[in-house]
């Protein structure tokens, strides 16, 4: 299996291949995400690595050369089928998606708590999912004036995320996989 790679700065940056665990947690919300989004009744998908994986084109260091691919991504249905001729990437002439999940690996640590979160609150994401396996947490991110208020949920506790206020999710069930 080849390696994987996101656009850093204008440079190829390889990506750690996720865990089996990695894979089954992405999966697991997808599927919440999914199911949420068929109740609720709204024009949105979610895509997560076994549907296929979306680039999200990112700010970084006052450079706009940047894509990072999440783990798991919900947007607009009609943004998704406007894909469906090109590139699977979010550019930043186009709205950014509602939510991104990224799960969190020994080497993708910093990225994911320092350069994602900057760079997706740049670009105006919602909602981002920190999924931590390694600190066994769930870290929720929303959009506030340009910055992110975090809670971090851990254990029993139900997540609450403003996207899919309906869904009731514990960690310790994200984490069960």
């Amino acid at each position: 299996m080849g390696t994987r790679y996101e656009l850093v700065e204008g440079e190829l940056a390889p990506m750690a291949l996720g865990t089996g665990k990695h894979g089954a947690i992405a999966e697991v919300l997808n599927d919440q995400f999914k199911a949420a989004i068929k109740t609720a009744g709204v024009p949105w998908t979610a895509k997560d690595i076994k549907d296929m994986r979306i680039g999200v084109r990112s700010p970084r260091g006052g450079r706009w050369d940047t894509c990072r691919i999440p783990d798991v991504v919900v947007l607009p249905l009609a943004q998704w089928q406007a894909m469906g001729d090109r590139e699977a990437v979010i550019d930043l002439s186009e709205p950014p998606p509602l939510l991104v999940v990224e799960g969190v690996s020994e080497s993708t640590r910093s990225a994911d708590y320092r350069a994602k979160y900057s760079e997706y609150s740049v670009l105006g994401i919602p909602e981002y999912w920190i999924i931590d396996p390694l600190e066994a947490t769930l870290t929720i991110c929303q959009l506030n004036a340009g910055r992110y208020d975090e809670a971090v949920f851990i254990g029993d506790t139900v997540i609450q995320p403003a996207t899919f206020p309906e869904l009731k999710l514990t960690v310790a069930e994200v984490f069960a996989v």
